[in-house]
């Protein structure tokens, strides 16, 4: 998953950064808000962490941008701006969540995913489906209830074609949730990660769509080949 960081403090920062790289996000970090709004205009993020009193231009006003542009990117407000009246400007600017500083870390991490869950219509904490189990708060997976070891860059590969069964993602697609900007991309890493994943999950886990990409089939696709 691709996050986007909206953060003017350096120590905060460099310390979100560094926890949500720890659990295998992809994170572009930006330290303005006009940057963020240039970052939103032109790259797709799966959830933004976003400041509110950021130089240039106020988190607010980034906020109401995005939503005015229709993109439906959940939005985890994280500030000092802590006060009721704020919360309220800031969930009905179109936030979908609002966590004051200073935060819990955990706490951070778990309202996360439960914002990727809410983007992905799901309730239910673990991915199951045809036989595969992922528990994105553990980073714990099974095959038919038997543990399997996940590279790091695999499970980022899985984790959004298993979200929603169906959807057809394509290798360009697949590479935002691998890498940040700073990050430098293998011009075949979506194939090795998928040879990986074939060999560890089986073979029909995981099919190739010609000319579009890859998706996990829904459970009533099972069994019609890759």
């Amino acid at each position: 998953m691709r996050l986007l960081l909206v953060e003017d403090d350096t120590m905060i920062g460099e310390a979100v950064l560094d926890l949500l790289r720890a659990e295998h996000y992809a994170v572009d970090w930006v330290r303005d808000g006009e940057m963020a709004d240039t970052a939103l205009r032109t790259q797709a993020y799966d959830l933004v962490l976003l400041d509110l009193g950021l130089p240039r231009r106020d988190g607010l006003e980034v906020l109401r941008a995005l939503r005015a542009r229709k993109d439906r990117t959940p939005v985890l407000v994280a500030t000092a701006r802590d006060a009721v009246p704020d919360r309220i400007a800031g969930l009905d600017a179109g936030a979908d969540d609002y966590v004051p500083k200073p935060y819990d870390l955990d706490e951070l991490l778990a309202r996360i995913r439960a914002l990727l869950r809410r983007a992905d219509g799901r309730a239910e904490p673990v991915y199951e489906h045809l036989g595969v189990s992922l528990n994105p708060s553990t980073r714990e997976a099974s095959v038919n209830g038997e543990p399997v070891q996940l590279s790091a860059r695999e499970w980022s590969v899985l984790e959004p074609l298993i979200a929603r069964p169906g959807r057809v993602l394509s290798r360009s697609q697949l590479e935002d949730k691998l890498y940040g900007w700073k990050d430098e991309i293998s011009s075949n890493a979506v194939e090795v990660y998928i040879h990986g994943l074939r060999k560890k999950l089986g073979a029909d886990l995981i099919q190739t769509v010609r000319g579009l990409g890859y998706c996990v089939p829904k459970a009533s696709q099972e069994g019609r080949g890759a």
